[in-house]
């Protein structure tokens, strides 16, 4: 942005100067009159000529009195004999100045070459605002070169992917010793494709291992390939690589490999992309062609496997494959301890303990973590970070920003106080349920009146039907609380709904959890990394209609017994749940202490269904 308004500002002061200049010559040749060598000596013996300057070529001066409207003259001087002979003929005359081939030709070719320069300049400046380089070098790659003195970073500096490390440090080897490696006949993976979500290092972990193995790194995204121009791209792919191979051993890296690589004919009902496809097939023929005795290797990251085209993941071109997830308890505490290097941190805060407030958070994550819990620590002028900022700092990523100017009326605090409570009560009544860690009825982020915060404490990566149903019991609890006390229903269990109604149909169609589905999965495709729907799985296989109602015949069971439940508890613990959203409606937070004393008296749930109490009306709170 400042180097734009520098070049703004220089084009104002050139218009400003040129304004100047014209305006000079326009003054010039409105007071400058010019008058035959005759006339200039008539005004001499007239005395009406003043200081006169007299050049090789010409004679300037100025008149005593105003001449014609004009204060200046100029005059071309004659040889002195023939000025007499003239003069005393009576005849007009004047002198001129004899002009060359060069000085004709430099009057026509200098105001050209002026103007074409002009044009250059301010063409060249468009395409860099535009980032198209040079014209001459639109073709050339955008990689951005390092050197191991450049990149900083090695392997010390990554941390919770240690398994990726191990599969990476082979290549590092490579590239050190190709000779000694090869011994055996083996070689260098041609490519190594880094996948996971996003946020989880793997660009990281990409310059890690080039400041490790101490070769060239260049580092380029797969969106600076394609431009306007069609070849564009085919390329910079080219020159990337021959640029590497000059520099060999090197390492290229492409970051954003979807944007680049695609399938081929995916969506060709809504018009393909030609230059696209073009790099691609440059792509694939580059890693055809080049040796891996060379030692040059290829890294790429994405967080979007399952779009990639399938030519370019086979073998030979992407030998391997590492997965770089979000990681483990073990994981989050070293990559914590990294952070935390770099803040001053109480002694009573324990990585450990973040780690496991922090499931499912990635390196990314984590990072920011220690920097929100730096900055409310800042804010409250504190020596140094202690662990209440870190669960504050939790608080905000998860929950969202706090609104406290958010003001509502004393009816729908009471509503969302028994909400809230009703989610924590039917957790905590709930064995094998997440631990409670707050909750609160302050409202937070976009459209949350208020927040429970269940953190589990430890990592799992499977769930039995038992488990799912005690989660959407949980979901449900905030609803059926409502209509157990006031005896209706309101728009704030929306979310809840979505989430139950996500987890029952999953159950249903992916899980096989139906005795009367059977044990067929109706929703085949995995789930890609960043949990979004791929736009191949809207074309298909559709289950038929009778197995589509008997699924959400399946998904409306499983609510309405997940909501029976969560009533029957509520039910059996109404003085509780009225004493904690009391609690709740006054002081507006209860933290993990205040929880477990109103769960030391929870009553286990009963098989019946106990007779539900009158529901009662919101009372009005000052």
């Amino acid at each position: 942005m400042e180097k734009r308004h520098r070049f703004d500002a220089v084009f104002i002061l050139l218009a400003i100067l040129a304004v100047l200049f014209i305006q000079d010559i326009v003054q010039r040749a409105r007071l400058v009159e010019v008058i035959p060598y005759s006339t200039f000596l008539d005004l001499v013996e007239a005395g009406q000529v003043g200081d006169v300057e007299i050049g090789t070529n010409e004679i300037r001066g100025n008149y005593t009195t105003p001449h014609n409207g004009r204060t200046s003259f100029i005059t071309r001087p004659v040889e002195p004999g023939i000025a007499e002979t003239l003069q005393d003929s009576g005849v007009t005359y004047t002198g001129s100045a004899d002009s060359t081939w060069f000085g004709a030709l430099a009057s026509w070719l200098l105001p050209m070459l002026i103007f074409f320069g002009i044009w250059l300049f301010i063409i060249r400046r468009m395409a860099e605002r535009q980032g198209l380089g040079g014209m001459m070098s639109i073709g050339e790659t955008k990689a951005k070169i390092y050197v191991e003195t450049d990149t900083k970073v090695t392997f010390d500096d990554v941390a919770g992917v240690d398994e990726a490390k191990e599969e990476l440090r082979e290549l590092i080897d490579f590239l050190r010793d190709p000779q000694e490696h090869g011994v055996l006949g083996a070689r260098a993976p041609k490519g190594v494709l880094l996948l996971g979500p996003p946020g989880t290092g793997k660009t990281l972990l990409a310059r890690a291992v080039a400041g490790e193995a101490g070769v060239p790194f260049f580092s380029i995204s797969g969106s600076e390939f394609v431009e306007m121009f069609v070849g564009v791209g085919a390329a910079r792919v080219r020159d990337l690589f021959e640029r590497a191979r000059e520099k060999a051993p090197a390492i290229i890296f492409i970051d954003e490999l979807d944007a680049l690589g695609r399938a081929r004919g995916i969506s060709t009902q809504f018009g393909g992309h030609d230059e696209r496809e073009q790099t691609l097939n440059q792509l694939l023929s580059e890693l055809d062609g080049f040796d891996a005795s060379v030692g040059v290797v290829l890294l790429a990251a994405t967080n979007r496997p399952e779009i990639l085209d399938p030519a370019l993941l086979r073998a030979g071109r992407f030998d391997r494959q590492i997965l770089i997830d979000r990681p483990d308890k073990a994981g989050r505490e070293a990559i914590l301890k990294v952070h935390l290097k770099n803040a001053r941190i109480a002694p009573a805060v324990d990585p450990a303990d973040v780690a496991g407030l922090t499931t499912g958070f990635t390196g990314a994550d984590l990072a920011n973590l220690v920097n929100e819990a730096a900055l409310l620590a800042t804010r409250r002028r504190a020596d140094a970070v202690e662990m209440d900022d870190f669960t504050r700092a939790i608080e905000r990523i998860v929950a969202g920003l706090e609104k406290r100017k958010r003001l509502m009326n004393p009816r729908e605090r009471e509503i969302v106080a028994v909400h809230e409570t009703g989610h924590a009560l039917t957790a905590l009544a709930l064995p094998g349920t997440d631990k409670v860690h707050k909750i609160s009825i302050i409202p937070r982020g976009v459209g949350a009146l208020g927040y429970t915060i269940q953190r589990p404490t430890e990592d799992r990566y499977l769930m039995t039907r038992e488990e799912l149903e005690r989660k959407i019991t949980v979901l449900l609890g905030g609803r059926a609380a409502e209509h157990l006390v006031f005896g209706h229903f309101s728009t704030g269990a929306a979310d809840d709904l979505a989430k139950a109604t996500d987890i029952a149909r999953s159950m249903a169609m992916r899980y096989g959890m139906d005795e009367d589905l059977g044990h067929v999965a109706y929703d085949t495709e995995p789930p890609n990394l960043l949990g979004l729907p791929d736009e191949r799985r809207a074309f298909g296989p559709r289950p038929s209609e009778r197995t589509a109602e008997r699924i959400d015949e399946c998904v409306t069971e499983i609510l309405d017994q997940a909501f029976g439940q969560a009533t029957a508890i509520l039910t059996a613990n109404r003085a509780v749940l009225d004493d904690a959203s009391a609690e709740l409606l006054r002081s507006e937070t209860l933290d993990e202490a205040a929880i477990a004393g109103f769960a030391e008296n929870l009553a286990p749930p009963g098989n019946d269904l106990p007779e539900a109490s009158e529901p009662r009306q919101a009372q009005s709170q000052g």
